[in-house]
């Protein structure tokens, strides 16, 4: 198959689905939003920027540069968010005009826009084409699409265009019909990354006795970082043993100034971006995973976690009871207060029977439906009825 994936390129998400159409050895196409490094697998690969996504620099050194600005502070992140959902659909039309060009010149058989701002956007725009096949990532609805007049605009010719919508939790498919998605469409519901790999992502021998809870999911504007880190001296009034493991965090100004306010320097531990293997490494130490998101369809951190034993304490959303069932599997927490977080991680910390049963039906749940192989597959298998039928 001779496929265009239309995604930031930086994105591990994105990268890890799309790798599996490398291994396979269909003929890939990139067009990325984003500058990242070259796949020399990759058939062809073109930048087209949007949404001002003209920065050049990549990867860690990008990283670190944002961090010592002091640029990844949650009102920071919120201010770029907004701003670019009032001035990045503008920069849509022309982004799309490139991508035609570029379509003309490939004659693929098949589209993926991997995010509907602005992947989707500008591949909807930019006119008839090959079968279209958009994902939905997990605040495209919640947060973006509503946020301005633009942006609704162009999520609802996105979701007109799609031929096969993608999305990873069943909340977004009904969502996306409100949107625009023709009642006869087709979608399929798989995790946004592919799914997990089950030789990096592989829980402990035992449950994990030490108290160590993880919080995987950085600095977000969606991410209720202050209830957390307020939550974590409530904790440890009650469990002074316990340890705060927080990848993706370190030289971050905000996390930082609130580890130093609250006086918990020795028991947080701010770590840089960790690599998947690293990440799995730190899964299998933690007897908790902490997802305090507002907005979220179904987090691949989340899974991966899951595939390591960790007992999850998450947002109580519709989302993640499609993957969580209190008091089963896990713990669904109002993150209005950072005492009722607290109480939940103590919880989860002091009951042994809760994080057996928890692993037990966490390790079943992705075997079932989360495992990358098993996943991939039906996506491969839904590219090539596509294909297929427009031949």
């Amino acid at each position: 198959m001779r496929l265009l994936f239309v995604a930031d390129g930086r994105s591990p998400i994105a990268l890890n689905w799309i790798e599996y159409f490398l291994v396979q050895a269909h003929e890939v196409h990139l067009a990325s939003t984003f500058q990242n490094p070259i796949d020399t697998r990759l058939a062809s690969y073109t930048f087209i920027p949007v949404a001002f996504s003209t920065v050049k620099a990549t990867g860690e050194d990008q990283a670190e540069t944002n961090r010592r600005r002091g640029i990844w502070s949650a009102s920071a992140v919120g201010l770029r968010t907004t701003l670019r959902q009032w001035l990045g659909p503008l920069t849509v039309p022309g982004a799309a005009r490139r991508l035609r060009a570029l379509i003309d010149r490939l004659q693929p058989d098949l589209i993926h826009a991997m995010r509907i701002p602005y992947e989707g956007m500008l591949a909807a725009l930019a006119g008839d084409s090959p079968p279209l096949v958009v994902s939905v990532w997990g605040n495209d609805f919640t947060l973006h699409a509503p946020s301005t007049p633009l942006m609704r605009r162009y999520t609802r010719i996105a979701l007109q265009r799609a031929t096969v919508l993608h999305a990873d939790c069943r909340r977004d498919v009904r969502l996306a019909y409100n949107w625009g998605f023709p009642e006869a469409g087709r979608a399929m519901v798989l995790p946004g990354a592919g799914g997990v790999q089950p030789e990096i992502f592989y829980p402990p021998e035992n449950i994990v006795s030490e108290p160590i809870v993880i919080q995987p999911r950085g600095v977000r504007a969606y991410v209720e970082n202050r209830v957390f880190f307020q939550a974590i001296p409530l904790v440890l009034a009650r469990r002074p043993a316990a340890r705060f493991i927080c990848p993706a965090m370190q030289g971050e100004p905000q996390a930082t100034g609130w580890v130093q306010e609250l006086g918990i320097t020795g028991q947080v531990t701010l770590l840089p971006k960790q690599r998947r293997e690293q990440m799995a490494d730190l899964f299998r130490r933690s007897r908790v995973v902490v997802s305090p998101t507002t907005h979220d369809g179904t987090p691949n951190t989340l899974l991966e976690a899951m595939a390591c034993g960790c007992l999850p304490v998450v947002g109580d959303l519709e989302s993640l009871r499609e993957w969580i069932t209190p008091g089963v599997n896990g713990l669904l927490v109002d993150l209005s207060r950072p005492q009722m977080l607290a109480e939940a991680i103590l919880a989860a910390l002091s009951q042994d029977d809760l994080c057996l049963r928890a692993r037990q039906e966490n390790l079943r749940l992705i075997a079932k439906r989360a495992t990358y192989g098993q996943v991939m597959s039906t996506a491969e298998q839904v590219y090539g009825e596509l294909i297929g039928k427009r031949r």
